[in-house]
């Protein structure tokens, strides 16, 4: 059986077929539940204009609700010569109610329908995200806390430096990832208008509302222009892998951290014996392989931009086929930075830090700079100080003093956590989720 909503007389060529649907069935399962949310509000727009009857509404609206539920739950399938989601959802509904069905496409094509799948995908993902980051954040300002007192070497150039601390090092992430968040917030804001109603790029002769189905949806607004609208697919997804980029970059930096830290030339941390994994030959060995696949994965996900950036840039105005491939990409990355998301939250909970790394004396010469302040708070000139300091290095008579007194903002005596901790939760609130889960929830529930 074949079914295509663009095709009449003609089938096209067997090869041909298999080549242009691609991956595209497999990718449209990721869709499915938001192709029907989408029908819902496109046919309750309908009904509005005199498209629809209202028996004819409710109907279908039952139906889609219970196709609704069958995605929900991941049993939707698309059945072999069955072309996409939208030809799979409006097969269901014609099975089940006759010619009915058949109504749900007017007044749209199905370029704004995947342009609007994708987006109501992908702010669901950008949700999940947010909650995902926040859990780790939280463990990461918990843990920099919990160790603000507990030293450890600053590196520059992986030469032994200044003093740190964990409060500082779990606290940078903790700030890295509020960044993130932030950048993460203005690709959501760009994902949630409406694109529904541009149909093939042009507009509809169909009085729509495209206000309704924007409310409907539970959209900020819409994409206003027609020929915009469709310019946006492709746009979208990479301004959110720029954002997806920024959180992967930052677990990606603190899974080498983790790594190098937990080996036993620095000792600085220790994994959790669970949480590692062993070697065939060396019954010694406990490898951080978490943390060095989430390292490859996050930097495999810091190429997701550059990848739809060459698929679409070389595109005038208009609908093009190549813009299928962006979603073999796009779509399954979440679920790759989500777990990496949740395996780093994990392994940040359970991680151990060694509290007496300074007492080593080849971490001896951290001190050195602290030296020179203190002799300059005692009226020596800076220049003078710092000399005087490098001679004693150098005749190997420098005796440190390891009492640190930092106390400026963001210091190690002064995390500043709590302002970390308020400009996250500006943020996160920024987001404004409500109106979305709340339109999803009416239309679904009804």
């Amino acid at each position: 059986m074949s079914q295509k909503l663009w095709e009449k007389n003609i089938q096209v060529d067997h090869e041909v077929d298999i080549f242009t649907v691609g991956r595209d069935r497999e990718m449209d399962l990721y869709l499915a539940k938001y192709d029907v949310l989408g029908s819902m509000a496109h046919i309750t727009m309908l009904e509005s204009i005199g498209l629809l009857t209202k028996e004819e509404l409710n109907v279908l609206l039952a139906e889609l609700r219970n196709i609704y539920t069958i995605a929900n739950n991941g049993q939707f399938i698309i059945e072999e010569g069955i072309e996409d989601v939208h030809s799979q959802v409006e097969l269901m509904l014609t099975r089940r109610l006759g010619d009915v069905g058949k109504k749900i496409h007017s007044g749209r094509s199905r370029n704004d329908q995947v342009l609007l799948d994708l987006k109501l995908f992908t702010r669901a993902q950008i949700q999940e995200l947010v909650t995902l980051v926040s859990g780790l954040f939280d463990i990461l300002i918990e843990q920099s806390n919990r160790y603000k007192n507990i030293l450890l070497p600053g590196y520059t150039h992986l030469q032994v430096a200044m003093p740190s601390s964990f409060g500082l090092w779990f606290g940078a992430y903790a700030e890295s990832l509020s960044d993130d968040l932030q950048m993460l917030q203005a690709a959501y804001k760009i994902c949630n208008r409406n694109p529904l109603g541009s149909a093939a790029g042009y507009g509809s002769s169909f009085p729509l509302n495209r206000q309704m189905t924007t409310d409907l949806l539970g959209f900020d607004s819409m994409d206003y222009n027609v020929v915009y609208a469709q310019m946006g697919r492709g746009k979208m997804e990479r301004t959110v892998a720029f954002a997806m980029a920024g959180i992967a970059a930052t677990l990606s930096k603190l899974a080498y951290d983790a790594c190098m830290f937990n080996s036993q030339n620095f000792g600085f941390i220790k994994l959790p014996d669970q949480f590692t994994t062993g070697s065939s030959i060396m019954p010694h060995k406990k490898n951080p392989d978490v943390f060095e696949l989430t390292r490859a994965k996050c930097n495999k996900i810091q190429g997701l931009p550059q990848q739809i950036t060459l698929i679409s840039n070389n595109l005038p105005s208009g609908y093009f086929r190549d813009l299928q491939i962006i979603k073999e990409v796009f779509l399954p990355s979440f679920d790759e930075l989500k777990d990496c998301l949740r395996m780093v939250t994990h392994m940040m909970r359970k991680v151990k830090v060694n509290e007496h790394i300074l007492d080593d004396d080849k971490y001896a010469l951290l001190f050195s700079v602290e030296e020179v302040n203190r002799l300059v708070l005692a009226g020596v000139p800076f220049r003078d100080a710092y000399k005087q300091v490098g001679l004693n290095i150098e005749a190997g008579k420098f005796v440190p003093n390891k009492e640190v007194h930092h106390t400026h903002e963001g210091s190690i005596g002064n995390l500043c956590n709590d302002y970390i901790s308020a400009l996250m939760q500006k943020v996160v609130d920024g987001f404004s989720f409500e109106r979305m889960n709340e339109a999803e929830k009416k239309l679904i529930e009804g």
